[in-house]
């Protein structure tokens, strides 16, 4: 009885997930660009600094064609393009977000949604790409902001894992990968943790009694790879000491999630001294007590979240928001990303540029930091970042300034030239209950 019990409330479960992914159903992905497309009449936001007024973007395959004028797309031939009347409206590069656990955790109360950690402190092994989900309903979200490209980030632990790069339009993981495993993160163990007071509804700074044990462990891990590195080829071979080999060729960047100032230089330092070839702070809340360092090692900040309070109480209450600024003023490259909270929010990575334009970069700069500055830092400026000519099509078109939530209005976007449907959940709910409650 109980087992026919079971098998009914299975049949269930199962049916009442398949109605629901049948309203919850995400785009298609586009198709390949079939004809050559330019855009005419637009501001174009290059992405390295430059702007071009009543512009010409051509794209052709995937790849852009041509970048001038309209005057200049005057003489080309235009029989056979897609011809796209962008008047008054602005063209950006693709925004690249780095550190984000998307397409890894949905719904974060719900446990079968959420797969963007292992088990353990150390586990340089594990690769985030296969378990990038394609089908979020979070992923078109992202599309509407201009966030086109994404670095997916392992969670949980010391050392979570390897980051990969992926196209936020595409069937499954495999066809999403712009670059694989660019990336191996550690979270370097504070000094002080939070430890909240229940008697005062208060949170305290207290020392972190495990941090010397802490970096020991990572100190053992790195150690123990060097001398791996030295065995010959008849060695046993041992999965996590494996992927560590390719920071020290420079293969792969590691990527330090640190905020306070001397854990920061702890850890470049460290990551230094054993050669590292490629090290990016990610965080970098007092990077900019430590520039000089950063600059003498060729280290580069992802600043993670400008739109928050300051950290301490003798901070500049704007000290978050000046940031960008203070990192560009003493030569630090900076990126701007946003990871923190709930990874929905990162969707707002081009207000978090503007902001930063409101406190001392300059607006093309501000730009920068979220397309070419990011995509150079990814080791993807090759391919993405600017538009010029050879490089990807992944672009869109925004209505007014991307980096003021008045003007960010999307109208279309591309993706290595194709073009993905610009709805998606939010929209099918608003159709769905505009039609029952508009009036007859």
């Amino acid at each position: 009885m109980n087992q026919s019990i079971n098998i009914l409330a299975s049949w269930a479960l199962l049916l009442s997930l398949s109605m629901a992914s049948a309203f919850a159903q995400v785009p298609a992905p586009a198709p390949p660009q079939e004809q050559p497309i330019i855009i005419m009449g637009a501001t174009a936001h290059i992405g390295n600094g430059e702007v071009i007024e009543n512009a010409a973007i051509a794209f052709e395959n995937g790849e852009i064609s041509m970048v001038g004028t309209a005057s200049e797309a005057q003489s080309m031939d235009l029989s056979g393009y897609e011809q796209i009347n962008a008047e008054g409206k602005h063209v950006y590069p693709g925004f690249i977000l780095p550190d984000t656990d998307l397409g890894l955790k949905e719904i974060g109360a719900v446990r079968a949604t959420v797969d963007n950690e292992e088990e353990g402190q150390l586990n340089p092994n594990v690769r985030s790409i296969i378990s990038y989900n394609t089908d979020s309903e979070l992923i078109p979200t992202f599309r509407f902001n201009g966030v086109l490209t994404a670095q997916i980030v392992p969670q949980g632990g010391m050392i979570p894992g390897t980051s990969s790069i992926v196209q936020l339009d595409a069937w499954n993981w495999e066809d999403a990968a712009i670059k694989m495993d660019d990336a191996m993160h550690m979270n370097w163990p504070g000094r002080y943790r939070s430890q909240f007071d229940y008697s005062t509804y208060t949170v305290n700074r207290v020392p972190n009694e495990s941090y010397e044990g802490q970096v020991q462990k990572l100190e053992d891990l790195f150690s123990d790879a060097v001398a791996y590195s030295q065995l010959g080829n008849d060695k046993e071979v041992n999965l996590k000491l494996e992927a560590v080999q390719s920071l020290f060729d420079g293969s792969k960047a590691l990527h330090i999630h640190a905020e306070e100032a001397r854990e920061m230089a702890e850890a470049v330092l460290f990551a230094k001294e054993l050669g590292v070839q490629r090290v990016v702070v990610i965080g970098g809340y007092e990077a900019y007590l430590i520039a000089e360092l950063l600059k003498e090692h060729d280290v580069p900040v992802i600043i993670d979240n400008v739109h928050r309070l300051p950290a301490r109480e003798e901070n500049d209450v704007l000290l978050p928001y000046k940031l960008p600024a203070m990192l560009q003023e003493e030569g630090v490259k900076v990126s701007l990303g946003c990871s923190y909270g709930m990874n929905s929010r990162s969707r707002n990575l081009g207000f978090m540029a503007g902001t930063a334009s409101a406190y001392g970069v300059e607006k093309e700069e501000a730009l920068r930091m979220i397309t070419l500055t990011t995509a150079e830092i990814l080791g993807l400026d090759d391919r993405l970042g600017s538009l010029e000519e050879g490089k990807s099509a992944t672009l869109f078109i925004s209505e007014g300034d991307a980096l003021d939530m008045r003007g960010n209005i999307i109208e279309q976007v591309f993706i290595n030239g194709r073009k993905p449907q610009m709805d998606a959940m939010q929209q099918r709910l608003y159709q769905k209950y505009k039609e029952k409650y508009s009036d007859d």
